[in-house]
């Protein structure tokens, strides 16, 4: 009778585990673990998990990871990392049809999803609007300006074009910190001020500014700064 390596019954195992009882069963390495069974054929990969989870911290901090970072983790390939990669970019894609077609401020949670997990894992800072009409549905969203590790220079002037070229009634204006940190800076108390003043001769109103870090977000409204 021809032997299994101990590792395929374990495989097996987890891809039942997950069948059955989906991922609430799972510890974060295993998720990985279980991931990584589809891009490294024939070898335990148990080892490869938990290194992804120490050196990243959490799933999450796994997920932001760029592909040259996930190499660096001994047995971890480039088809592994962009496996990993592009389940973050699918998520991306998934959040993104979310926020489409619904009240997102009635439901908030939509867009603190999509800007964190679009933003929180980008090395450098972003800004970001998302443009929205009289039912806070989302009209568009686009990337103003990519900046340095330490600030994105944003223009309130670029934003007031967006809001008429797209007819907006509202804006959400989103930017990480790469830091990890989510506290807002004076300079983005500031720009905010900036922003809202900007925008109200054209009768649009500033809604929230999300500030996306790589675990949590800062949200101005809920913080009663708007």
């Amino acid at each position: 009778m021809e032997e299994h390596p101990h590792y395929h019954g374990h495989r097996e195992r987890l891809r039942e585990r997950f069948s059955n009882y989906g991922s609430e069963s799972f510890r974060e390495y295993e998720l990985l673990e279980l991931l990584l069974t589809y891009s490294i054929p024939r070898r335990d990969v148990k080892e490869q998990a938990k290194a992804l989870v120490s050196k990243f911290n959490s799933l999450s901090g796994v997920l932001n990871a760029d592909m040259k970072e996930l190499c660096e983790v001994e047995g971890i390939s480039e088809n592994s990392a962009i496996l990993i990669s592009l389940c973050r970019e699918m998520a991306a894609k998934y959040f993104e049809d979310k926020i489409y077609s619904r009240d997102v401020i009635a439901e908030p949670g939509s867009v603190y999803d999509f800007a964190r997990i679009k933003l929180s894992h980008l090395k450098d800072e972003v800004f970001m609007v998302i443009l929205l009409n009289p039912k806070n549905h989302v009209i568009d969203f686009t990337v103003l300006d990519e900046g340095t590790v330490d600030s994105a220079i944003v223009y309130p002037r670029k934003i007031v074009r967006e809001v008429i070229e797209k007819n907006a009634s509202s804006v959400i204006l989103v930017h990480n910190h790469p830091s990890g940190v989510c506290n807002p800076s004076n300079d983005d108390i500031r720009l905010t001020s900036a922003v809202r003043d900007a925008v109200k001769p054209v009768d649009v109103k500033v809604l929230d500014h999300i500030i996306a870090g790589k675990t949590g977000y800062f949200s101005f409204r809920e913080k009663n700064l708007l």
